[in-house]
């Protein structure tokens, strides 16, 4: 029997429904499972400004929820023994240091926990580049850490995705968008997920709209930057079909919600084992944490490729406790895990808004809703 009522799901879905009329957003997904059972499955508005209409099968970009599912990859590969967390990266990509300097020092762990010293890159804000894996590699091979390796909790926002792409293609010798679809999306069934386009593919991905803020008394902070302008590259079909791990992710809430019911039921889910329990134990365990993370200026709590919760703004609910993993995305996407209560939650959007402020309040209030109907 599920553990939620007709009129909780009543009262969550005019929550979902809420968002969309006071124009948070165009267009949004939240997909929930409880106890390996999809149980809010909810898709409205339109898929742009001018778009059609929103439905379960709309794709989004993910932004930086694509990041689980590349660690998830690598996290496989440690699993079967390719290689460990404490490895330093050059023992895999030669080319990634020279011996005998900082950098060369740089584990496994480092680069999956946020604290590598390479949080910013030249080709960050240089979106033509992003399709040429090779310059974005070689870009990566030529930089030095801008802290010392292991000391600083600083997030990643693209670099991550790129250094943990390459450790997987140097490991397995296969690239990292193959990869997490024959180690992730594959064995799971989300057949409407990949880490950006594959040509056969029809660019249909939902436009994404970077949002003023509402409340204009209120400095929002630094971040990453203005919404509209870090969100356009992303409308861009260049980008679409790049590979771009740490942020062009392209999927489904219900996918996404898929994949976090696994990792909260121990690495399984109807019989497709993505991992085991003690490898999924030991990725979500807090690996770092700071008040000011260097990237974002605000708290941040890393396991291995995961935000844990338990801060001010972590993006599972006001009532979400320090065990539950997961991530956010560029202020319009989340996903997250609850072990102990066996829940896997997406919600996605294609409205960029602050961060820190606007995206927190309307995803947490969607969290505590699903939680406080648990119990």
């Amino acid at each position: 029997m599920s553990r939620l009522a007709g009129s909780d799901r009543e009262r969550i879905a005019a929550l979902f429904d809420r968002h969309l009329e006071v124009g948070l957003h165009h267009g949004a997904q939240l997909a929930v499972f409880v106890d390996g059972d999809l149980v809010i499955d909810l898709a409205g508005g339109t898929t742009g400004p001018d778009g059609d209409r929103e439905t379960h099968e709309t794709r989004h970009v993910l932004f930086s929820c694509t990041k689980p599912y590349a660690a998830v990859t690598l996290h496989s590969l440690v699993e079967e023994g390719a290689l460990a967390y404490d490895d330093r990266v050059v023992d895999h990509w030669p080319e990634f240091a020279e011996e005998g300097t900082d950098k060369a020092a740089i584990t496994v762990r480092q680069v999956l926990s946020h604290t590598a010293g390479l949080q910013k890159s030249t080709i960050d804000d240089r979106p033509t580049v992003w399709s040429d894996w090779d310059t974005v590699i070689e870009t990566l091979e030529d930089q030095d850490p801008l802290s010392p390796p292991g000391e600083v909790p600083a997030y990643h926002a693209l670099t991550f995705g790129w250094l943990v792409g390459e450790l997987v293609r140097r490991v397995s010798g296969t690239p990292i968008e193959r990869a997490a679809a024959d180690r992730v999306f594959g064995p799971l069934d989300m057949a409407q997920t990949g880490i950006g386009l594959r040509e056969a593919e029809d660019d249909d991905v939902a436009t994404v709209v970077g949002f003023e803020p509402f409340d204009r008394c209120r400095d929002p902070g630094e971040g990453l930057g203005d919404n509209a302008a870090v969100a356009a590259p992303f409308n861009a079909e260049t980008v679409h079909r790049a590979v771009v791990p740490a942020a062009n992710g392209i999927g489904t809430a219900r996918d996404m919600a898929r994949f976090y019911a696994c990792l909260a039921n121990g690495g399984e889910l109807e019989g497709a084992r993505l991992l085991k329990p003690e490898t999924v134990e030991r990725m979500t365990r807090l690996e770092a944490e700071t008040e000011s993370d260097g990237t974002l200026d605000r708290e941040a709590r890393f396991a291995l490729g995961f935000w844990k919760g338990g801060t001010t703004i972590a993006p599972y609910g006001s009532l979400s406790p320090e065990h539950v993993f997961g991530h956010a995305g560029l202020g319009s996407s989340v996903g997250w895990a609850d072990p102990e209560e066996n829940v896997g939650f997406a919600y996605i959007t294609n409205g960029v808004r602050d961060g820190s402020y606007e995206h927190l309040a309307r995803v947490n209030a969607l969290a505590d809703a699903v939680r406080l109907a648990l119990r």
